[in-house]
């Protein structure tokens, strides 16, 4: 067979290889988690995860793994699997889900802001950010499989940032996502995490909060502004419903 041909040959081979490494991959995702599905779901699901781009999902280009607590009552402590993307260069926002697998709850949402952008924020906005440089310094928030130098960097950008976090899915508490959305809180000092939490979340990982904790400590502490993490006061805030007057535009009642 000629030179040419051979090369070919190989260049051609290599790309059904690939091929089929890239079909395998998004067919395994297309594969429904939960038990139960009936046939006619199941192939629906394969031929969109086939068909579609998910540009966004594909935008999130960050995993983080931390602990959030309900702002209303600290005894309430919810593992998070954050996945994130740079939407500006002072925004973030991240999907939350309870875990980093196939069948992971999705649980929430978090926007994470420059000091710059918190500092301009109304009064009564600022009550509902929260500061991470305590989980960053404890160790707490971790980017799992990343370097240790990337990671490091990444969180010297970070400390400095605030967070609004709001979990849709009580999964502490529920097997189904009742109620209203939740505001959420980040820790600010030592004791305050279930130390058995955070231990089963570092063996599953394979991470050591202590040795990063030790990593960051020349990472400078930041200024946390006052009116973050408005729970150290004993005064929170929390979501609730509140029955309102519905205001209709179509002509058929008050149209406010």
């Amino acid at each position: 067979m000629p030179v040419g041909a051979e090369g070919a040959l190989g260049f051609a081979a290599g790309l059904a290889v690939a091929g089929g490494f890239w079909l395998g991959r998004r067919l395994s995702r297309a594969v429904p988690t939960g038990g139960g599905h009936p046939p006619r779901h199941q192939a629906l699901d394969t031929a969109a995860a086939l068909a579609q781009r998910k540009i966004p999902l594909e935008s999130m280009n960050t995993y983080l793994n931390g602990f959030h607590m309900y702002a209303d009552d600290m005894g309430r402590q919810v593992e998070a699997s954050h996945f994130c993307m740079h939407l500006a260069p002072d925004l973030h926002q991240c999907v939350i889900f309870d875990a980093n697998a196939k069948d992971a709850k999705l649980i929430g949402i978090e926007y994470i802001i420059s000091a710059e952008r918190y500092a301009r924020l109304p009064d009564d906005e600022k009550r509902l950010w929260h500061s991470h440089h305590y989980e960053i310094k404890s160790g707490q928030l971790v980017a799992p499989g990343m370097p240790e130098m990337a990671e490091h960097a990444y969180f010297e950008d970070l400390v400095t940032t605030y967070g609004k976090t709001l979990h849709t899915w009580q999964v502490d508490r529920d097997d189904f996502p009742y109620g209203v959305p939740q505001l959420m809180m980040a820790f600010t000092e030592d004791g305050q995490i279930d130390a058995e939490k955070l231990a089963a979340r570092d063996r599953r990982l394979g991470v050591d909060s202590d040795k990063r904790r030790a990593n960051r400590v020349d990472i400078p502490t930041p200024h946390v502004q006052p009116q973050a993490n408005c729970w150290q006061s004993g005064q929170s805030v929390q979501t609730a419903l509140h029955t309102c007057a519905f205001h209709r535009t179509d002509g058929h009642g008050p149209t406010g």
